[in-house]
């Protein structure tokens, strides 16, 4: 049955720009109230300014930096008092960093999964005795790189990727709970997650992040409002695995008809995007 989302407690990271924002629009179009928290406070007032224009039935932002884990207790708290236990519950805050993992430092990765990563399973921890008390549902954002390996995204890819094995085991565990879990997996989704980036090494075909940028905004394929809806859409009918844009539908296919054979046609496809083609092993 069709989940109804009218009047229902929406607890969302990352809702300053991008998919976040989006799905903060969509679900206050929806009827959701909502507590919607960013690291980035001045951006996540333009998203509060936009709700209001709406006429979104009841919203609050906070700061929160998900790497923080007694902020995120203290927040589940704050929640827990003022709005009301959580009905749902979206991790969707995130972030990239670049480069050929042999050439950034640990810190960089470290960083990459504090926040994808450990930043999910802080949020989930905290909230999950909420969402117990209210056969709710918990919603990770993953990506299509939580399915596939890229080159120069070796900590988003584990960090993606452990929030899908998390997901889906939490999933298991909750379902005598009544709690739903799911794990989604945007594709290419316009948004500046890119430009926001940090480059910590330079990759062949990569000369700046806004060359990047521009090379990313050429293959996504997904508006964030599209996504968001999707997403939505996905919640609703209470999916635990959603997968966002054609070319996730695509690639997490091929991933799975060809689990070897997908890299090698990832490879031929970087090549002609400008990427340098690794050279051939000489022979012993």
């Amino acid at each position: 049955m069709k989940k109804n989302l009218t009047g229902k407690r929406v607890i969302l990271t990352g809702a300053a720009s991008g998919i976040g924002q989006q799905l903060a629009l969509t679900l206050a179009a929806r009827g959701a109230e909502l507590a919607l928290s960013d690291i980035n406070e001045t951006e996540l007032q333009d998203t509060a300014a936009q709700l209001t224009h709406l006429g979104a039935p009841r919203f609050r932002t906070d700061r929160l930096d998900v790497s923080d884990t007694e902020a995120t207790r203290r927040y589940a708290e704050l929640i827990q008092a003022e709005f009301g236990p959580a009905d749902l519950v979206i991790n969707n805050a995130g972030l990239t960093r670049v480069g050929p993992f042999a050439d950034v430092e640990l810190s960089s990765l470290e960083h990459v999964m504090e926040v994808d990563f450990w930043g999910v399973v802080r949020m989930s921890k905290a909230f999950l005795p909420q969402l117990i008390a209210t056969k709710g549902h918990l919603v990770n954002i993953s990506s299509l790189f939580g399915l596939i390996g890229y080159p120069g995204q070796a900590g988003y890819c584990a960090a993606k990727h452990a929030v899908k094995g998390f997901s889906e085991s939490l999933a298991i565990e909750m379902s005598p709970h009544g709690v739903t879990v799911t794990s989604v997996h945007p594709g290419g989704v316009r948004t500046n997650i890119i430009r926001k980036s940090t480059i910590d090494a330079p990759m062949a075909g990569v000369r700046n992040k806004e060359q990047m940028a521009r090379s990313f905004d050429q293959m996504a394929e997904t508006s964030a409002a599209d996504a968001a809806a999707i997403i939505v859409r996905g919640i609703e009918n209470g999916k635990e695995r959603i997968l966002v844009g054609r070319d996730a539908v695509i690639i997490s296919l091929l991933q799975r008809l060809m689990p070897q054979g997908y890299k090698r046609l990832l490879m031929k496809v970087l090549w002609k995007q400008g990427r340098k083609k690794p050279a051939e092993p000489r022979p012993a």
